[in-house]
Parts: C-alpha cells; sequence; structure tokens
C-alpha cells in the first residue's frame, strides 16, 4: 500500500523528533550522534536550498502572472485593497496581542542575568526614529532587478514583478500577449520542478527535525522557561484562536477541511523555519486542496511570504519588553507606542529565513534605546520559537488567500 505525502510527512516528523530526543540524551558530542547530525544538516540543508534555489523565479514570475491575469476580471484593485487591509490587520493584532501578553505574565521580572550587568550599566536613551528606519527600508525596495533576483531580495524582486505586472495590464493582449504568454510558460516550469522537489520533503523533514531537537539546550531553557511559555502561548493563541476565526466569519471556510488542506504546508514551516523556503508547499495545499485561484494565491502569498510576518512581529514585540524587564527599565506608554509600530515595520522587512527576525530585533530595541547585546539572550531559544511563530506566519498567509478571494468573488 504506497502511504500519502501526508502520511510520509506525518512519520518523518515523528521520527525526526524521537531520533532527536535519543541523539540529545546519548550526547551530541559522542563520535556516532556527531556524525549523523552531520550527516542530517548536510541533507536538510540541500533540500532547503533546493527550495531558495527557485524562490526567486517563483515569487517573480507568479506575481508577475498574476497581476496581468487579473485584468481579465477587472479584479486587481480589489486584490490589492483587501490583501493590505488583512495582512496589516492581523499584523497590527499581533503585535497588540504580544505588548498585553508581557503585562499579563511579566516575563523577565525578578529574573537575574548578571552576564549582561555590563551593557545594562551603560544603558542609554538614544533611538532610532521611525522616519530614519523607513529610510533604510524604502532604499532596498527599488534596486536594479537584475541585481535583486541575484542577490535574493525578496522585496526589491516583488516590487519589480508588481510594476511589470502592472505595464502588463496596462498594455494589453495587443502589445504584451508574447511576454504574458513566456512569463506563464516559465511560471509552469517552475510549478513542474516544485513537484520533483515535494519527493524530498518527507526527508528534508526528518533530517531537519532530527538536529533541531537534539541540539536544544535544556539549562537554557529552563532559565527561560516563563519567557518561552508566554511567546508560545500568544503565538498559538493568535495563530489557532484569533486566525481561525478571521478564517470562519470573513472566509466563510471550514476549519476541518482547512487543516487537512493545509497541514503540509503548517508542518513543513514548523520544520524549515522559513515562510519562503515553505512557499512551493504553500502554493500547492491552497491551490490544489483549498482550491484558491491560482491568479489570486500566485499575488497573495509571495506577498504575504514577504511582508505578513504575524509571529514574527508578535515575537520581537514580546521579546522588547522581555529585555526591558531584564534590564530594569520601564517603558512609558509613548515608548511602547514606538515598539509597536517598529515590530510592524521590522516584520515586514525580515526576510523569510530561520531567525531573520532577530537581525530586525535589533532595530526594534535600538528605537527604545535598549541595548543591541542583549540579543544574545535570546539566541538560545530562538531556533524553537522561530519555528513555531514561522508556522504562524505561513497560516496567516494561508487564512489570507480564502479571505481575499471570498471577498473578490463576493
Amino acid at each position: 500500500m504506497k502511504l500519502t505525502l501526508n502520511t510520509q510527512i506525518f512519520i518523518a516528523a515523528a521520527a525526526g523528533i524521537l531520533l532527536g530526543l535519543w541523539f540529545s540524551a546519548l550526547g551530541t558530542t559522542t563520535p556516532f550522534v556527531s556524525h549523523a547530525l552531520r550527516v542530517c544538516s548536510v541533507i536538510g540543508g540541500v533540500f532547503i536550498a533546493l527550495l531558495k534555489m527557485i524562490l526567486i523565479p517563483l515569487v517573480f514570475s507568479s506575481i508577475a502572472v498574476g497581476i496581468a491575469n487579473l485584468r481579465a476580471h477587472q479584479q486587481m484593485n480589489k486584490v490589492w485593497q483587501i490583501t493590505l487591509i488583512y495582512y496589516f490587520t492581523t499584523t497590527m493584532l499581533a503585535v497588540l496581542l504580544g505588548l498585553v501578553s508581557v503585562h499579563l505574565f511579566q516575563p523577565g521580572v525578578g529574573l537575574h542575568l548578571g552576564m549582561f550587568q555590563d551593557k545594562m550599566a551603560n544603558f542609554n536613551t538614544q533611538s532610532l526614529s521611525v522616519g530614519e528606519f523607513l529610510e533604510n527600508f524604502l532604499k532596498n525596495l527599488f534596486i536594479n532587478p537584475f541585481e535583486a533576483m541575484a542577490g535574493g531580495h525578496i522585496l526589491a524582486t516583488i516590487v519589480f514583478a508588481i510594476f511589470l505586472g502592472i505595464a502588463l495590464v496596462i498594455a494589453g493582449d495587443r502589445r504584451a500577449k508574447t511576454i504574458l504568454n513566456l512569463l506563464t510558460e516559465f511560471f509552469d516550469l517552475i510549478m513542474m520542478i516544485v513537484g520533483w522537489i515535494m519527493w524530498l520533503l518527507p526527508l528534508g523533514i526528518f533530517c531537519l527535525l532530527t538536529k533541531l531537537v537534539a541540539t536544544q539546550n535544556p539549562s537554557l531553557f529552563q532559565a527561560l522557561a516563563k519567557f518561552i511559555f508566554v511567546v508560545i502561548g500568544a503565538t498559538l493563541f493568535h495563530g489557532f484562536v484569533t486566525l481561525p476565526l478571521i478564517l470562519v466569519f470573513l472566509g466563510k471556510q471550514d476549519l476541518k477541511t482547512y487543516y487537512r488542506s493545509v497541514r503540509e504546508a503548517l508542518i513543513t514551516a514548523l520544520s524549515t523555519s522559513s515562510s519562503s523556503a515553505t512557499l512551493p508547499i504553500t502554493y500547492r495545499c491552497v491551490e490544489e486542496n483549498l482550491k484558491v485561484d491560482k491568479n489570486i494565491a500566485g499575488f497573495v502569498l509571495p506577498l504575504g511570504a514577504t511582508i505578513n510576518m504575524d509571529g514574527t512581529a508578535l515575537y520581537e514585540a514580546l521579546a522588547a519588553l522581555f529585555i526591558a524587564n531584564l534590564a530594569g527599565v520601564h517603558l512609558y506608554l509613548g515608548q511602547q507606542i514606538i515598539v509597536f509600530l517598529m515590530a510592524i515595520l521590522a516584520s515586514i522587512g525580515a526576510p523569510g529565513i530561520p531567525s531573520a527576525g532577530m537581525v530586525t530585533m535589533v532595530m526594534v530595541l535600538q528605537s527604545v534605546g535598549l541595548p543591541a547585546e542583549a540579543i544574545a539572550i535570546l539566541i538560545p531559544v530562538d531556533r524553537l520559537l522561530d519555528a513555531i511563530r514561522t508556522m504562524v506566519n505561513v497560516k496567516g498567509d494561508t487564512v489570507g488567500c480564502v479571505v481575499v478571494q471570498r471577498f473578490v468573488r463576493k
């Protein structure tokens, strides 16, 4: 009896977790375990590299073709508006939830970490303004498209694809039919390659989870237990309460059907901690299982993989206040509003790769004068938290596809 891909994924995930726990018990410095983890690292790295290999061509062709094809139904403006409203609304709800969670559970209060006493003693109130961040952020939006694609700059690639898609709409079939057909055929070929890569999905997930579970440090998890609990609880609340409510009431989608349709994408996101690397699987789940129009999915998903980072925004706002608690610094309402805004902007600018939020986390800390060096206390636990927030990020994108399609059709 041939196992379905879903069954293979579940078996691979369970086996990876169990093997990782066994390796952790044996000790990662044991020659056998060390060699096995090295093999897992290589195989998992190849799997992610294959997904990243097709990421730029997939994003570019899907957005350009998706926008251009919407012209036939005169739906481009409606898709734009609904998508952006949905993304910014869910991100703001996530950040607000993160801030509220800090005040309710107060992680970091009373936790003494001597390793940062010197840095905290030199605490200063210099801040990075929203305007300064926006200036730097916008500079990276409009660059040479070939440089953007070669350098893997997702957001700049998306911006150029949007411009090209709009140009194809304005030009119409008479002047741009050949280019549109070429892009459409190119997109179809990329999706064919995605199908080939999917054969390696169970093996890739098995290796990635084995290494992830085996290399965690239990003592650090114990020291930061309350912080981890609050982050995981708030992230899962957003992912399994807020987003499902939006899905049911705005998307009119049955939850059982939804979870059965997107579980491959959610498991892959949890394993890879990369919404960008998960994008090919997310496409397949949304288009084939949820029956979302490929033009809508082709616009909503790649855009969401770059700017719709609900889990990342929630984490960065919560972590900033957690570090403030560790430093014994009280952030006033105005400073917390800055954290709120900067967490949203930072999540938009964060690339969809593992632990990318740690880079933009520095910007959030500096916006209210907290020492950037404090992110060192988050790094040991970030990998686990990153996996959970990435799953929520991807879930937000899939819910967005359903919501956008319903309102466009309505």
